[in-house]
């Protein structure tokens, strides 16, 4: 694969290549190394493309976490447990997921388990890696932002 646009969000790309440069050197190895080819696999059920190839989301997906694993990029995921009351949420904030839900239970509200998940993160750098459902990338932005 190539890079053939880039949006920077918040000057991200810039960012790296000044304060992270090995970090955007993986990045780009990582891509220039995926055969996008052979992960064109989804045969399209849309009605204006029906039958034609596709590039598989999973396959792609899969090929990145292959290689991005290799180069110690890790999922990050952080539980915890959330309720209607916004004044126990404060409370219940910064303690551990299992605490969280126990406080909840006992001020007789409701749990609710929720997480934040981030596909690939080194050195305090998020990766999200995004191939169709586009609807989500506003929301990914905006909800991972804040866990950084």
């Amino acid at each position: 694969m190539k890079i053939a646009e880039t949006y920077s969000h918040l000057n991200g790309i810039e960012f790296l290549i000044v304060h992270k440069p090995t970090l955007w050197e993986e990045i780009q190895e990582v891509i220039a190394a995926v055969d996008a080819a052979k992960r064109k696999t989804k045969v399209s059920k849309e009605k204006t493309m029906k039958g034609k190839l596709l590039y598989s989301p999973i396959a792609m997906n899969t090929a990145f976490k292959r290689l991005l694993r290799r180069k110690s990029w890790e999922e990050s995921r952080v539980n915890y447990w959330v309720t209607r009351s916004e004044k126990l949420i404060r409370k219940t904030l910064t303690l551990p997921a299992e605490e969280q839900e126990k406080e909840i239970e006992a001020a007789g509200e409701k749990p609710i388990f929720s997480y934040n998940q981030t596909d690939f993160v080194k050195d305090r750098v998020a990766l999200e890696v995004q191939f169709g459902r586009y609807a989500f990338v506003a929301y990914d932005l905006f909800v991972k932002h804040l866990a950084f």
